[in-house]
């Protein structure tokens, strides 16, 4: 058993092992990014009225005025004692604003997540056994074209199309907010419908391969239920590549969250980070850039450990 498990072990090592060093990288970025934008951020926070001697004294106040590596260290020893800081603007504390916003981007995100699931792998395979041995080649045409239409549409732009019909035209759902249960109903599609419809054709292109493997045929010379056919032995050899597709899909749709949270008012880390970001409150737009990287990279951990689970020799080989 020790020598079965040694491989995984060495692998789920190695990823740790990059996962640290991609932590750091997302820390130096999430500082260096921020210093980019340009003005004075405690001018911004202040207004354009206040005294020069106000501003010089908040400054020192907030450490600003010293070179941008003390500044870092500076940031960085905060994050090992778990001090983000205080906001410029509002003086809050940056971990009160985060877990006030942090649950309603996570609830957005894991819905559309879900959806994104349940909307991929029925579709995919149903498409996949529908058109399997090159038959109804009209119908896998019109498939293809559909789900990449969707998959290159920008969720900001599928957003304001979907606000323009469903919302303004019909008034079937809130334009804005998080008011009541319906206002999930369209942050969630414009996050979901074109990742799911990626997914779709990779499960539909992954569901073809299994149906013309020998087993399956096997499974069917037995006259086995098709019930037991494609969920039972079918879907399991489509795990893999549903899974890697997933684990990349992630990352654009945690960046998408900032663009439909700010479409829909939408009170998350999206929304938040772009009213730092305009008014420089450097705090605060670094805490959200660091916590949304390291959910990106967590969650990447955390498909490719179940990959090496499901398929131990591809992924450790390939790890």
């Amino acid at each position: 058993m020790t020598r079965d498990r040694h491989p995984l072990v060495v692998f789920t090592a190695r990823r740790l092992g990059r996962l640290t060093v991609a932590l750091l990288v997302v820390v130096i970025a999430s500082f260096v990014l921020i210093h980019l934008v340009p003005g004075d951020p405690v001018r911004a926070a202040l207004g354009p009225q206040a005294p020069p001697e106000v501003i010089a004294a908040r400054t020192a106040e907030l450490g600003l005025d010293r070179p941008l590596s003390q500044q870092f260290f500076g940031y960085v020893g905060g994050l090992i004692r778990g001090d983000l800081g205080t906001s410029l603007v509002s003086r809050e504390e940056v971990w009160t604003i985060m877990s006030t916003r942090l649950p309603n981007t996570l609830a957005l995100a894991g819905l559309a997540f879900a959806l994104v699931v349940l909307l991929a792998i029925p579709a995919g395979l149903g498409m996949a056994v529908y058109t399997r041995d090159d038959r109804r080649p009209g119908v896998e045409s019109g498939f293809t074209g559909l789900s990449a239409t969707l998959g290159l549409i920008p969720n900001f732009v599928l957003a304001t199309m979907l606000v323009a019909v469903f919302a303004v035209a019909l008034r079937a759902v809130p334009v804005a907010g998080m008011a009541e249960p319906a206002s999930y109903v369209l942050p969630v599609l414009s996050l979901a419908l074109g990742p799911a419809a990626l997914l779709a054709r990779i499960v539909r292109v992954e569901g073809r391969k299994v149906l013309g493997e020998d087993y399956i045929r096997t499974a069917r010379a037995k006259r086995l239920p098709a019930r037991l056919i494609y969920l039972r032995h079918a879907l399991p050899g489509m795990l893999t590549a549903t899974l890697t597709v997933g684990g990349m899909l992630l990352p654009g749709m945690v960046a998408g969250t900032v663009l439909v949270e700010n479409v829909f008012a939408w009170p998350g880390l999206g929304s938040q980070i772009t009213g730092a970001v305009l008014v420089k409150d450097y705090p605060v737009a670094q805490a959200v850039v660091l916590l949304l990287g390291v959910l990106v990279l967590f969650t990447n951990v955390l498909v490719d450990l179940a990959l090496a689970v499901l398929d131990p020799r591809s992924t450790i080989r390939n790890g």
